[in-house]
């Protein structure tokens, strides 16, 4: 039968891993309270008009505003391991990839989305 100091121990050790929870619950409420629910995906950031495609594959900022760098930078990287498995598929520079890319992005491009022509940002 547990004594009366081992009870108390116990509910001691239960009543401070309430708190911890309890403190971790509130920070973390403060993190997500404090920052977007949900973050930019590529086609609303193009939707509105805040970033486009570029000739060389990659996406570009048109406009910048909160978690539009953070995207840009994101697609970019991943854009970047793709092209550098076809061109290493192929035998070919990563270059070439990019730049077939970037105009097969460009062609595809639908209304309203930006494009980096020698004139600068251009919507279709």
């Amino acid at each position: 039968m547990p004594s009366d100091r081992a009870e108390k121990g116990t509910t001691m050790v239960r009543r401070r891993f309430g708190q911890r929870v309890l403190a971790v619950l509130a920070m973390l409420a403060a993190v997500l309270i404090a920052s977007p629910v949900a973050a930019l995906t590529l086609d609303e950031a193009r939707a509105q008009g805040l970033v486009g495609e570029q000739p060389d594959g990659y996406v570009g900022i048109v406009q910048d505003a909160p978690g539009v760098r953070d995207l840009v930078n994101s697609v970019n990287a991943q854009r970047r391991s793709h092209y550098e498995g076809i061109a290493q598929q192929n035998g070919v520079p990563i270059q070439a990839v990019e730049q077939q890319a970037g105009q097969h992005l460009i062609e595809r491009a639908g209304s309203g989305i930006f494009v980096l022509t020698p004139a600068g940002w251009q919507r279709r």
